[in-house]
């Protein structure tokens, strides 16, 4: 059975395209709880409206975080932290503390999520990975210092 998805489903496909799913999927699950539609000649032609605003969504999307991309890699943000004499930290730097100093630093907001920390236990110079769209994902240099 063809049917317009109108949200995005895992495995299946993103809001506005049009699949072939087994009928007993879409009568039991799929057109009952909202997530899709029969594809009648007129549900097409509003599919196509989705899609196309899905892409201008996305497209605003890509360009916002290659901007944000571009301002925060040449960019070393200092994060303070608790250590010991030999430089040790007392526990480990987080997500939310970087996307704290880059906010303070810069007053580019960020969400903690979209930001991968490794293991941060030392003093120094640290490389994190920032996803904020599918196809934009940068490194942000922080240099952890220890707090007096």
């Amino acid at each position: 059975m063809l049917v317009i998805l109108r949200s995005d489903l895992d495995g299946l496909g993103k809001r506005g395209d049009i699949v072939d799913v087994a009928d007993g999927h879409a009568r039991n699950f799929l057109l009952p709880k909202g997530h899709a539609l029969a594809a009648s000649d007129g549900a097409v032609e509003q599919a196509g409206r989705m899609r196309k605003a899905r892409d201008q969504r996305d497209s605003s999307a890509r360009e916002a975080a290659t901007a944000i991309a571009s301002t925060l890699v040449p960019k070393v943000i200092t994060v303070t932290a608790k250590a010991g004499p030999e430089g040790k930290l007392f526990g480990s730097i987080t997500s939310g503390d970087v996307v704290a100093a880059v906010q303070e630093q810069t007053d580019i907001e960020i969400d903690r999520r979209s930001v991968e920390v490794g293991s941060i236990k030392s003093v120094g110079q640290h490389t994190v990975t920032a996803s904020l769209h599918s196809d934009v994902s940068f490194p942000i240099t922080i240099d952890v210092t220890a707090a007096d």
